[in-house]
């Protein structure tokens, strides 16, 4: 991901609204939700949800499929981890036991669940 990228990234989730629409989003992973849904949890109306989603798909950060009338948000995910990649690219000058507090914090959101045996 390049400067210009993480910024509209950025300024795409610096408005209360949008961010709390994408941390929606990234919480209903891989399903997603439709625009309908979105503006009834938030609670705005329709339009300004459309306006919020147009720029979170702007900056690449979700994206819409067709399904029959609605359609279906999803969090890029991808665009996430690219721009977290780039903030920490050169993360504590190299040394990695600063960063190690860090990975540490995101690890157990992102680690897989074990199962359960039998």
């Amino acid at each position: 991901m390049e400067s210009q990228d993480t910024i509209a990234v950025l300024a795409a989730l610096a408005q209360p609204t949008r961010l709390e629409t994408f941390r929606l989003l990234v919480r209903h992973e891989p399903q997603g939700l439709p625009a309908g849904e979105l503006a009834r949890l938030i609670d705005v109306p329709q339009n300004t949800m459309s306006a919020h989603l147009a720029t979170l798909s702007r900056a690449g950060l979700i994206e819409g499929e067709r399904h029959s009338r609605s359609i279906i948000y999803r969090a890029q995910l991808d665009t996430l981890r690219d721009m977290v990649l780039f903030l920490l690219k050169d993360c504590c000058g190299g040394n990695a036991e600063l960063c190690a507090p860090l990975i540490a914090e995101l690890t157990p959101c992102c680690a897989p669940q074990p199962t359960g045996t039998a």
